[in-house]
């Protein structure tokens, strides 16, 4: 196995990469383009009270949106089938390595491994494999092209909108680190218990020790919910400190005729478009953290399943 993650993302994936990434920036720039016609049509309804161009703007609005599904459709079943792929070819290496070695003793804490990769270690690799170059392409793309419209609306609003998400920036990566502390603690407790039960040839825990790390495995778990739900937590809080802060702002420059409630509301749909793939950005950063770190605990094992065989 590479020694890298993306290197081994590449060798698996490298050709659907390039078109998951193609599809990728499709999709932001068609879905970009719709607060532009929300805002007209809230600006036509209350300013030229003729209907017939709300009528063009909505059902222009309507096929952008059904774009941008069926767009967002195939870019879905398509991550998915090269995520599974990779799952494949993940598995398909435990059991060529067993084979190359099917006549020499494996250990059993190296068997257990190999049956932890086969059951559980391989799906979240794979389901990375999907979205490594694809999800920052497209969450970066829609967080920059939704933040250069908000600027050519209004300026100072726009820059609201960016202060609500700079302390995310200090914040999101300490937390991330200690998650990613607990789950590699946490797959090394999967693996001995695993170990175990092949040595013991059944789950029997005749020294205790089994429970012990059930235990311990909760507690881990438990760790990684409180500080997942506590980063949560603090990024709908500056959210809704955002939206607070365009409605106050925003009323008041409309109150002195210096932007129409058109623009107003573009900035707060603008905002629920940025905080989704701001928020999916993070979550593609949490993932890529902790698959680092399964993807380095797999492919140790896969060298101690090697050198097992070798001797």
């Amino acid at each position: 196995m590479p020694h890298s993650l993306y290197r081994f993302i590449w060798r698996v994936s490298g050709a659907h990469q390039i078109w998951i990434t193609l599809l990728s920036v499709l999709l932001f720039a068609v879905g970009t383009s719709s607060l532009e016609v929300q805002r007209r049509i809230v600006n036509d309804a209350l300013g030229r009270g003729v209907y017939r161009p709300i009528l063009l703007l909505a059902g222009l609005y309507l096929g952008i949106c059904m774009t941008e599904g069926l767009v967002k459709l195939c870019l879905n079943i398509y991550r998915n089938w090269v995520g599974e792929n990779a799952v494949r070819t993940l598995r398909r290496s435990v059991f060529m390595t067993r084979h190359a070695s099917m006549h020499t003793p494996v250990p059993d804490l190296t068997e257990g491994i190999q049956l932890s990769i086969v059951l559980d270690e391989a799906d979240p690799i794979g389901g990375f494999v999907g979205e490594a170059f694809s999800e920052p392409v497209l969450q970066a793309g829609v967080l920059i092209s939704v933040l250069g419209y908000l600027l050519y609306l209004q300026p100072l609003m726009a820059l609201v909108v960016v202060f609500v998400f700079f302390p995310q920036i200090g914040f999101v990566p300490l937390m991330q680190n200690a998650i990613n502390r607990r789950v590699q603690t946490r797959v090394g407790l999967l693996r001995q218990m695993s170990g175990a039960i092949v040595g013991a040839g059944g789950a029997v825990d005749a020294d205790g020790r089994q429970f012990g790390r059930i235990q311990a495995i909760f507690l881990e778990n438990m760790a990684i919910y409180k500080l997942k739900f506590s980063m949560n937590f603090l990024m709908n809080l500056m959210t809704q400190l955002g939206v607070t802060t365009i409605l106050a702002l925003g009323g008041y420059f409309v109150v002195g005729g210096k932007i129409e409630i058109g623009t107003v509301v573009a900035f707060l749909s603008g905002l629920s478009r940025i905080n989704d793939p701001w928020g999916d950005l993070v979550t593609w950063y949490r993932d890529l953290q902790a698959t680092r770190v399964k993807y380095g605990l797999l492919r140790d094992a896969q060298k101690l399943g090697a050198i097992a065989g070798g001797h």
